[in-house]
């Protein structure tokens, strides 16, 4: 299967997954800091899919300040987060920095710089915010949003002789849909990748608003987390149930998310995975194996009473600034420009992301991109993204460890909770 960078979403912090552009470099080279310039770190201006947005961006840049030279810096995302670091801790680097929303960014909130006073005007126009602040403070304006839908493959349905237009709606249903779809088949239930701990991520916000009830998940998302009660360990309980039924793929500790368990849903061999709005993983990735027409998207089913189900998304990726840059509002400016309308239409077009600019029209996009967007409004923050990156990244090994049935779910949770705290 081809490989193809990643727009994380959101996507997720702690993410690893190939840039495939660029080489990594040290803190102190391709340095901003200077007048007349301006340096951009990501993971996506080297990419293909991502010419014409940079193309443009720069473009809309430029007829404002034509003074001013902008160099993209592609860092591979398996190391962008140390190099950054370092650069931070060094207090020299790029001026502009491309970040995952949720605990990436609120970790590293201290050296950039809060762009409420230059993004005013954008507020409406975009959407995702919530992803990149702290403290009330904007620190990034969102280029994408970033969701966790669980796809669907309405081919299998009607080979098992269901309706692919009515997903379930209950966990019990949608396990005898699976039992279903698997014997008349022989596709398992979920495409599942968890060799880098991320499947977890994808699990706990994909079908967690099925599980928890709305004024838990909104406590959830506003820090007011409770580890211990019985809707969260119902979370991971059922994490290590969808193993142990074989609902999931063989081996999905060793598979991993990016990009082999994708691969599992796209052959034909699950019927379902919890994947991404972002360029891999996605309805416009699915759909050059799977007939666009062919992709469902579906909400959780609900497993407890009570239980609201929703869209998860949130901001997926957006550009900061940092505190060093010479000239502040030139360089909120190109946020700005990498944020504009037009540059994000070439995104969505060229890479299927989920722009985070509401304007975009996305109508020719297909069924499976109409259902998403048209959750938006309904949509709740994702639960993984609340968390911080160290949370997440625990959370991941510990995952390993209930699939592997070396930990339990009550240690798993008292461990999430002390991390939680310790903020």
């Amino acid at each position: 299967m081809k490989q193809r960078t990643l727009w994380s979403a959101t996507l997720v912090a702690g993410l690893v997954a190939l840039a495939g552009c660029g080489s990594a470099s040290a803190p102190d080279s391709a340095s901003g800091g200077s007048k007349g310039k301006l340096v951009v770190w990501d993971w996506k201006s080297g990419d293909a899919t991502a010419s014409s947005y940079v193309k443009k961006a720069k473009a809309d840049f430029a007829k404002q300040h034509p003074g001013v030279t902008v160099e993209f810096v592609a860092q591979p995302f398996e190391q962008y987060y140390t190099l950054l670091g370092a650069a931070i801790q060094a207090g020299k680097g790029p001026d502009v920095m491309l970040f995952n929303g949720g605990g990436q960014i609120r970790d590293r909130a201290d050296s950039l710089l809060p762009l409420d006073d230059y993004v005013r005007d954008d507020k409406k126009r975009l959407a995702g915010w919530e992803a990149f602040t702290k403290d009330s403070k904007t620190y990034a304006a969102p280029v994408t949003l970033q969701g966790h839908p669980i796809y669907y493959n309405k081919s299998l349905y009607r080979k098992a002789g269901l309706d692919p237009e009515q997903p379930a709606t209950s966990w019990d249903e949608f396990v005898a849909n699976c039992r279903t779809i698997t014997k008349a088949t022989g596709a398992r239930c979920f495409a599942q990748g968890n060799k880098e701990g991320i499947g977890i991520q994808f699990f706990l916000s994909g079908l967690g608003s099925g599980v928890l009830s709305p004024t838990e998940y909104d406590d959830w998302i506003a820090g007011k987390r409770d580890w211990s009660s019985p809707a969260v360990k119902r979370v991971f309980s059922l994490w290590k149930e969808a193993d142990d039924k074989g609902l999931n793929n063989d081996g999905a500790n060793s598979t991993a998310m990016f990009n082999d368990a994708f691969a599992v849903f796209q052959s034909n061999k699950a019927a379902h995975v919890i994947g991404l709005m972002s360029d891999v993983g996605h309805w416009k990735d699915f759909a050059e194996f799977l007939d666009a027409g062919n992709v469902g998207v579906m909400k959780s089913p609900v497993v407890t009473a009570g239980a609201t189900p929703s869209l998860p998304y949130d901001g997926g990726i957006g550009y900061a600034v940092a505190k060093w840059t010479k000239d502040p509002k030139v360089a909120a400016d190109l946020v700005r420009s990498l944020t504009s309308t037009d540059a994000l239409k070439s995104f969505y077009a060229d890479a299927g992301a989920i722009a985070a600019d509401r304007t975009v029209d996305v109508s020719s996009g297909g069924p499976a991109v109409a259902t998403i967007v048209s959750e938006i409004d309904r949509g709740k923050p994702a639960l993984h993204v609340a968390l911080s990156s160290k949370t997440v990244d625990l959370m991941g090994r510990l995952s390993q460890q209930l699939l592997s049935g070396s930990a339990t779910v009550d240690a798993v949770v008292k461990q999430l909770a002390a991390s939680d705290q310790a903020g």
